[in-house]
């Protein structure tokens, strides 16, 4: 509960202070549903005058109409085994429950329904969407404790059963590493140009590839609802330090091996798995026209939201 508490008023005051703005003009309401009536000022528009009641009174009344504001909000989160690492003072997952509250604050501020789908490579646990700040906590809560079935991941899965139970149009956010093992086949190779990963991607189509299936489901869910995708990663996914012998294991297969972080070799390879990876998901998620940024742990995550709710706006 202490943990919850401290999550609670750190990412209460960001939704309130930082996000508020931002996510109201990123996400759009219904449409506009009317309000009242007041009398006419200078530089209303004439075609608001409502006739009748202007009539009755004598003097000139215009409609007021308003965003009709409720959406539904959804989080779909990642909860496999490789987000419990973290070399930067968190885990992955600490970071995303940091950013699943802040979102899900910023969601009943502007008195919108906020539910959860929590997926491994099956679905773990899917909350409803409900309002109301018990709710919310609730869902910190089981961010904090859930102990998944499975370590392992499938973005798929996930996308497929939020489609099949959620059928309002709803705001959903992919909070993952994608560590899919979708991703890490077929990966452009280093110095290969955008049209030829391109025709790569177009070849992979044609034979039906894991990545194949995984761009068919989020164009589906992209297609169906407003799909936004926030990545979660460590830094040491991205470049590993030099401190000779490490032993690594990879935490959603138990495979574990040694690395010789002192051969410039090794870290220039890692790297590049790095940059290759990364470039897969970037094409997969432009072409599929999803909206997305990247959350390092350890850094602070309000600027890339930030940026990605600007872009929306």
């Amino acid at each position: 509960m202490q943990k919850v508490r401290r999550i609670e008023i750190k990412t209460n005051a960001l939704s309130s202070n930082v996000f508020a703005g931002e996510y109201h003009s990123a996400f759009k309401g219904r449409g506009m549903s009317f309000s009242e009536v007041r009398e006419y000022q200078p530089g209303d528009d004439v075609r608001d005058i409502d006739w009748n009641v202007t009539a009755r009174f004598d003097r000139t009344y215009v409609k007021v109409f308003e965003e009709e504001r409720e959406l539904n909000v959804m989080l779909l989160i990642d909860v496999s085994g490789s987000l419990d690492f973290g070399s930067q003072g968190q885990t992955q997952r600490e970071m995303l429950t940091e950013i699943a509250a802040t979102l899900a604050f910023s969601a009943i501020r502007n008195n919108d329904k906020i539910g959860v789908l929590f997926f491994s490579d099956r679905v773990e646990k899917f909350i409803p969407p409900a309002k109301g700040r018990s709710h919310i906590l609730r869902i910190i809560r089981e961010l904090l404790t859930i102990e998944p079935q499975s370590r392992k991941t499938n973005i798929g899965v996930g996308l497929e059963y939020f489609m099949r139970v959620v059928r309002k149009r709803s705001v959903a956010f992919l909070l993952s590493d994608f560590c899919d093992q979708a991703l890490n086949t077929s990966v452009p190779q280093n110095g290969k140009s955008k049209a030829k990963a391109e025709a790569t991607n177009t070849a992979d189509a044609a034979t039906n590839t894991p990545v194949d299936e995984l761009r068919q489901k989020l164009m589906m869910a992209r297609q169906k609802h407003d799909l936004v995708a926030v990545q979660i990663y460590d830094r040491r996914m991205a470049e590993l330090p030099d401190v000779g012998l490490m032993k690594v294991e990879d935490a959603e297969t138990g495979h574990q091996l040694y690395l010789d972080t002192s051969s410039k070799k090794v870290r220039m390879a890692h790297a590049k798995h790095w940059r290759d990876f990364s470039d897969r998901l970037e094409l997969l998620l432009n072409r599929c026209r999803v909206d997305h940024a990247a959350v390092m742990t350890g850094s602070d995550y309000v600027k890339p939201l930030k940026g990605l709710l600007a872009r929306r706006a």
